[in-house]
């Protein structure tokens, strides 16, 4: 009996030895296979770094000011006879927007010229009188005096008419109204504001390092949200004398040529005072860049011989980079990449050093200085 169980464990064993010998066979021919197996390459699109010139710039944010403008009132009280414009209109200099009654002012002065020629007449007769030597030179003397005082209460008379009338001070543009006809305003209050719309000011401030930097006559650049697609162009006009003892920031103002009046005071701009020397940089998309806590990286391609078949191949290799400005889509390389290389623009977050890839720019992402999207 034990003859039988020892056998037919012997058979036991042979046979799960057996087993396990053809199991490890058909591993370890699987793991030469897979060794022998290798992905295929991934499609990605890419881009040949050149150098290049950028223009140096300072950009800032600035608010638009109008070159000159100023809130109309009356200075002395009366009631409006006559009201020549409309909110908005485009005034010349000069041009009659308002008159208060007058004809109290008329009757004085039509009083002022009967009394000045009245002191005429009288000057007339003492001059007459005083070469005949039947005058006095009191009586002449009082002549002229009278006829003086009679002429500048025709000049008082004059300047209280002219205050009736509200003239625009300059051309521009005309706000809204803030009167009605027939309403009786007093010394103060206002009328309606004006302003010159082109060209105007546009004001900002730059860390005061840049004061080496900054000069009168400097192009400028400006953008608004109202008309993204639109870039104003002007020249730096005046740098302020002293510096904001607050934020240690350089006041500056550009004049921006605005002849479609685009540009409102008051409106929010971004600015840009283009430098004039350019600098030579490495810039590449910034789809290119990984961005990670450790570090960022781009994916190079280098051609690689492959040992086993002889052909070329398109293989990743991971390098790590410093960025400087950014403009646009681009991003400038400082340090890590040299002219000449390439770099995958796109789907770099799925890629590994070491991978074998084909090159498909048919629907590469076009990358711009100025990007100007359609649909922001």
């Amino acid at each position: 009996m034990l003859k039988k169980i020892l056998f037919a464990l012997v058979l036991l064993i042979v046979i799960v030895g057996a087993i396990v010998m053809t199991k490890l066979d058909q591993f370890t021919a699987m793991g030469e296979a897979a060794k022998k197996q290798q992905p295929p390459p991934v499609t990605v699109t890419a881009s040949t770094i050149e150098q290049t010139d950028w223009e140096q710039t300072l950009p800032a944010t600035a608010t638009v000011t109008s070159v000159q403008g100023v809130r109309l009132s009356v200075e002395t009280t009366g009631r409006i006879t006559r009201i020549n414009f409309e909110s908005g209109d485009r005034v010349k200099a000069g041009t009659v927007l308002i008159e208060l009654d007058r004809s109290s002012e008329l009757a004085q002065l039509a009083s002022a010229q009967a009394a000045a020629d009245l002191a005429r007449s009288s000057l007339a007769r003492a001059q007459k009188l005083s070469r005949q030597k039947l005058a006095s030179q009191d009586v002449l003397d009082n002549a002229v005096a009278q006829v003086k005082e009679t002429e500048a209460q025709i000049l008082n008379v004059q300047a209280a008419l002219a205050k009736k009338t509200i003239r625009a001070p300059f051309s521009g543009r005309l706000g809204f109204r803030q009167v009605n006809l027939g309403e009786v305003v007093h010394s103060g209050e206002e009328i309606v504001a004006l302003q010159i719309l082109d060209p105007v000011y546009v004001d900002f401030s730059l860390p005061q390092q840049n004061l080496k930097r900054i000069s009168a006559g400097l192009p400028v650049r400006a953008t608004v949200d109202a008309f993204t697609d639109q870039i104003f162009t002007g020249q730096v006009m005046t740098i302020d004398s002293d510096i904001d003892p607050k934020t240690r920031s350089l006041r500056v103002r550009a004049r921006v040529d605005n002849p479609a009046e685009q540009l409102r005071p008051g409106m929010f701009a971004r600015v840009n005072v283009v430098l004039p020397h350019q600098r030579q940089v490495l810039p590449v998309p910034q789809t290119a860049i990984a961005y990670a806590s450790f570090g960022d990286s781009v994916f190079v391609i280098d051609e690689q011989k492959d040992e086993t078949s002889g052909e070329t191949q398109q293989v990743l290799r991971q390098q790590f980079v410093q960025l400087g400005q950014k403009r646009g889509d681009f991003v400038e390389i400082t340090d890590g990449l040299e002219a000449g290389e390439q770099v995958v623009t796109s789907g770099v977050f799925k890629l590994r050093s070491g991978s074998k890839v084909v090159i498909d720019n048919t629907l590469a992402p076009k990358a711009e200085l100025q990007p100007q999207p359609s649909d922001s």
